[in-house]
């Protein structure tokens, strides 16, 4: 299994997240919109000039800044 920042998660591809590299507020604001280690999201949409990162977390379509995006570690499956 191959880890790598969400952010460099192609369309459609599927991962758990590992680890997040930021702080304890990070770590609750991404927890509040569902992203929290052991998780599984898929991929929908990205901007290759560092826009928002739009994921897919159970039935749920969350967007979160690219910044923000660059703190999650994830494994693809």
């Amino acid at each position: 299994m191959k880890r790598m920042y969400l952010t460099e998660l192609k369309r459609g591809q599927t991962a758990v997240v590992m680890d997040i590299l930021g702080g304890m507020g990070a770590e609750r604001r991404l927890e509040a919109l569902g992203i929290r280690r052991g998780k599984k999201l898929t991929m929908i949409s990205a901007h290759f000039w560092r826009g928002p990162v739009t994921v897919l977390i159970g039935k749920a379509k969350v967007a979160i800044g690219h910044g923000m995006a660059q703190k999650i570690l994830v494994e693809v499956l």
